[in-house]
């Protein structure tokens, strides 16, 4: 399974946010596992496992734009409550299945030899030198207080959002429609009979 590693001193299990960090092919960025509370960590196994887990390039880049179920960013949590360490790629021991281990450093080695570049050129950048990335501050109704709270969002988060709303809105209209069925709104046509 992609994503998942243990700690080469300790055997602490992580997920692998990271395989290399931008201008430091030597350190990765990982998520503890431990200190996660159970529905948080349930949430971050369970994507990780997910098929759209499973063929992202880096888990960072889906906990970017999914959102733990009290409807934070995944990715966001991960960095503000400490979950997210930078260790050296050669501490972490990758674990695709129970009776492998490769070390993550051999591992980049190889993956940057399939890709035809070199071991620097790894690392997941921002795109800032084609694109900067901008983020916008959205006020956005929590559904259990009906409170309004602000956070800033990336564009490809708002689409997001907006697509789930999009999709709940269609449904809740669905609902209504079955137990109220709409009027039609065709104008009945009546005949005078001589």
């Amino acid at each position: 399974m992609k994503h998942v590693g243990r700690m080469k001193n300790n055997g602490a299990r992580v997920a692998i946010a990271y395989r290399t960090l931008p201008e430091d092919p030597y350190n990765c960025l990982v998520i503890s596992t431990q200190g996660l509370g159970d529905s948080y960590h349930d949430t971050l196994m369970s994507l990780l496992e997910s098929e759209s887990g499973q063929q992202s390039n880096e888990l960072a880049e889906i906990l970017a734009v999914r959102r733990f179920p009290d409807g934070t960013v995944m990715l966001g949590y991960l960095h503000s409550n400490g979950h997210l360490r930078k260790v050296p790629t050669a501490n972490v021991l990758v674990t695709p299945d129970s009776q492998t281990s490769i070390p993550l450093n051999e591992l980049n080695v190889i993956i940057a030899k399939q890709k035809g570049v070199e071991l620097e050129d790894l690392a997941v950048t921002d795109g800032s030198t084609k694109k900067p990335k901008t983020t916008k501050k959205v006020e956005v109704a929590k559904e259990s207080t009906k409170e309004m709270a602000t956070f800033e969002m990336t564009p490809a988060e708002m689409r997001s959002r907006a697509d789930a709303l999009y999709k709940e809105a269609a449904k809740l209209r669905k609902d209504a429609d079955a137990m109220d069925p709409p009027k039609s709104k065709k104008k009945a046509v009546v005949e005078i009979v001589d």
